[in-house]
């Protein structure tokens, strides 16, 4: 039996991502699931504990990601759910490329985020509710997507909003 509960608590301890490195494995799934055909995102290196070393990642001085920039970067693929866990990103730059599929709801996790720039993609989908948790966000720019759905009402709630762009 008690060998029985060594193994677990040594498998837990394997397989439990490190909290150091939990925004690094975020980053890294979206690296996994879009195209970079000139290789923008050839610095982000999965075995490494700290993003904050990686291109277009900003931290603050925690070295937590704060500013992901990734506008006009040729980028095709999907948004991942994963994008969710970085809790104190501020901004989130991946307008002008080609990503595709829906905006996850999990971008709503987001509670710091000042600015979320989706514009000039091929976005699909509904704009999600969950985006009217982020009461810091001044900037909601979903422009130039294939966005289909009604604006959610609960985007209403974003008393700190100064500029709201979802024409197609």
């Amino acid at each position: 039996m008690a060998l029985w509960v060594l193994f677990h608590l040594l498998l837990f301890l394997v397989l439990k991502p490190t909290d150091a490195n939990l925004e690094g494995d975020a980053l890294f799934a979206l690296r996994r699931e879009v195209h970079d055909p000139n290789n923008i995102l050839q610095s982000w290196d999965p075995t490494l504990v700290d993003p904050c070393t990686w291109f277009h990642v900003t931290c603050d001085s925690q070295n937590r990601v704060t500013r992901l920039d990734l506008g006009n970067a040729k980028l095709s693929g999907k948004l991942v759910p994963d994008l969710g866990k970085l809790e104190r990103l501020e901004y989130l730059e991946l307008y002008m490329n080609n990503l595709v599929g829906p905006i996850p709801a999990e971008l709503g996790n987001l509670k710091s985020l000042v600015s979320l720039d989706l514009y000039h993609n091929n976005l699909t989908g509904s704009i999600p509710p969950s985006l009217s948790n982020l009461s810091n966000l001044r900037f909601l720019r979903l422009n130039r997507n294939r966005l289909t759905g009604r604006i959610p009402r609960e985007l209403t709630k974003l008393g700190n909003l100064k500029i709201l762009c979802v024409q197609q």
